[in-house]
């Protein structure tokens, strides 16, 4: 735990100590719902902002000066992984994000390798070191990274999907490749996730965005030991979250298994999900990001019976999953701020 950190309440949170109120963040806080973060993006392209880091500096700060979180995660993106193994990712505004030769077959893993990471991807790094600085010890940087099966997905589809039906086929049809995706992508993540904390992030979160399409059995499969293992390498460096959602039924094996602190989705309630982890495991979650549109003192009541369900102790307060761009910032900042005025 950083003892410089003027707002440690995040660290102190995942640490298991007591708290006066819990942590509050938003996923995607950095970024396409801010005016200042629009104005950047006429200016610069989505990767020429990901790789500029006095950008990256500018842009993850940003919701800590106008919303006023208890900590910042990094600007990036979780595809800059498949990126530096050596897949072409284009990010088309408005389409989202497109591999145009994705992995479908033994031969295409000729294109790709594990990175030397501290090279490929020095960008992030340097970003973070120019966002500690920003932040001048304010509150915590979280980092993150995509989780294995989730990277898996974009890799194998091409692109986003609701369904990713094609990834989900090369697992069942392709099992030994796709282990081998996985395999590579898992050591890839934690070299990556390493040089991130070597470059001064505070906690780290995994996404595992589309873990929720995967049945219980197949999630035992295809995301969990991928997710303890990355999980295992770092918890002793900083604190990890482990977000897999939609997998709720995945709570207890990790849980179980030693995971300290779970993000959830709003798919599940608060006594369901505490019921599920063991005894002071933290949860992190589970506003639902399109309730931020209701208005602005039924917004705060929603947020204190959130917190009223899950508790002040082992929680951090926070979406179910990212800010979307319609959300006003007026509506951003009174969740932020019915967290910080919480009374039990």
């Amino acid at each position: 735990m950083n003892n410089f950190i003027k707002n440690d309440l995040l660290l102190r949170a995942l640490a298991g100590a007591n708290v006066e109120r819990p942590p509050v963040w938003m996923m995607r806080q950095a970024g396409r719902y801010l005016p200042a973060y629009m104005e950047l993006k006429r200016k610069y392209d989505f990767f020429t902002r990901v790789q500029t880091p006095e950008l990256v500096a500018a842009i993850t700060k940003q919701p800590i000066d106008i919303v006023g979180s208890d900590a910042a995660i990094l600007f990036s993106d979780i595809l800059v992984v498949p990126q530096a193994m050596g897949l072409e990712v284009q990010m088309n505004e408005g389409v989202g994000p497109l591999l145009p030769n994705p992995i479908k077959t033994i031969n295409d893993f000729n294109r790709i390798q594990i990175p030397d990471v501290a090279n490929a991807l020095a960008y992030v790094f340097e970003g973070i070191r120019c966002t500690k600085q920003a932040l001048n010890n304010e509150v915590p940087l979280i980092g993150f990274a995509g989780a294995p099966f989730t990277i898996l997905c974009y890799m194998v589809e091409g692109k986003g999907s609701k369904t990713f039906e094609k990834a989900k086929q090369f697992c069942y049809q392709e099992p030994q490749l796709a282990h081998r995706l996985l395999n590579m992508i898992t050591i890839t993540t934690i070299n990556y996730l390493e040089q991130q904390v070597i470059a001064g992030v505070d906690a780290l979160q995994i996404f595992d965005s589309w873990s929720g399409l995967l049945s219980p059995e197949d999630f035992a499969v295809w995301s969990e030991p991928y997710l303890l293992r990355i999980y295992q390498a770092l918890v002793a460096k900083v604190p990890v979250i482990i977000y897999p959602k939609g997998s709720w039924y995945a709570l207890t094996s990790l849980s179980n298994a030693g995971v300290k602190a779970l993000g959830i989705d709003w798919c599940i309630s608060p006594a369901q999900a505490r019921s599920f982890t063991v005894r002071n495991t933290v949860l992190q979650g589970n506003f639902d990001p399109a309730k931020l549109l209701l208005p602005i003192p039924q917004l705060k009541q929603a947020v204190t019976a959130m917190i009223d369900d899950f508790g002040v102790q082992h929680y951090i307060a926070n979406l179910g999953h990212g800010i979307t761009p319609n959300i006003p910032v007026a509506n951003a900042k009174a969740f932020i701020e019915a967290v910080k005025n919480y009374k039990q």
